[in-house]
């Protein structure tokens, strides 16, 4: 289990993050073109900036890792993972599906997750070995709901296009196997996922802070985070392996979709 000061600093990086992206949300933004075509804003930009002031103010020795600013000391013991903005396009297009994200690795393991949704308040918190905590001004009961077939399964995705050309077959196995699938959601899934509205999450091309804070919000929650051959996920097999991501509500339900991206 984490210091609570660790949980606490989270929570108020979140804070400060909020406190630059709220305002801009539904503005008229001014939007660049990323090297890999995505849209980076002020918020992105600004949202990091004020994280990461405030986490190497509190832990000098700590490393961070960032979206948008890249790597600090990313070989320390513990190494924060931010996403300012994971979902940029929701945010710039007004959606409400985008969020912050705040990864803590201890010798390369997440041991502490958050998700933050500035625009509803919501907030999603994952420790090792403790059960997620959520947040949010009109409630809601943290908890992954069994599910033990993808026949019976929700499945999100936040899009087609993210998948490498090698990873289409086994995703759309997967795809005609589910009851149904939802496209679009980012981060905002898989707190969905922790709530018990979604059963099986499969991504691909996903970068450290795409992922890191996730593990310990859907564990902590009952489900499963791996990558697509069910194990664990490290920094560096994620690399080598094209951030290929799997998550399910139900331990039941992952032997099956294995099988069927594999």
């Amino acid at each position: 289990m984490p210091d609570p000061a660790l949980a606490e600093a989270a929570g108020a990086a979140a804070d400060a993050a909020a406190a630059v992206i709220r305002p801009l949300f539904r503005s008229p933004l001014l939007v660049e073109a990323k090297g890999d075509a995505s849209p980076v804003t002020a918020a992105d930009r600004g949202a990091e900036r004020a994280m990461r002031a405030l986490l190497a103010a509190r832990f000098p020795a700590h490393g961070i890792v960032g979206e948008e600013y890249g790597a600090d000391r990313p070989d320390a013991e513990w190494v924060w993972v931010l996403d300012p903005i994971d979902g940029t396009r929701a945010f710039v297009t007004g959606r409400p599906l985008f969020g912050s994200l705040i990864g803590l690795l201890h010798r390369g393991r997440p041991v502490l997750g958050l998700i933050d949704q500035p625009a509803t308040g919501e907030r999603w918190l994952g420790l090792d070995g403790e059960p997620t905590r959520f947040r949010a001004p009109l409630g809601g009961r943290v908890g992954c709901r069994p599910c033990a077939r993808l026949a019976e399964a929700e499945l999100s995705c936040t899009s087609p296009d993210m998948f490498a050309p090698a990873d289409r077959p086994g995703f759309e196995r997967l795809r005609a196997a589910a009851r149904r699938v939802t496209w679009g959601g980012d981060c905002y899934g898989y707190g969905l996922l922790a709530l018990g509205l979604v059963d099986v999450i499969a991504e691909s091309t996903m970068k450290l802070w795409d992922w890191a804070a996730l593990v310990p919000v859907v564990e902590g929650a009952g489900g499963r985070l791996t990558g697509w051959d069910g194990r664990p996920l490290t920094p560096e097999r994620a690399e080598a392996e094209g951030g290929r991501v799997l998550a399910v509500g139900d331990a039941a339900m992952l032997d099956e979709a294995v099988r069927l991206l594999g």
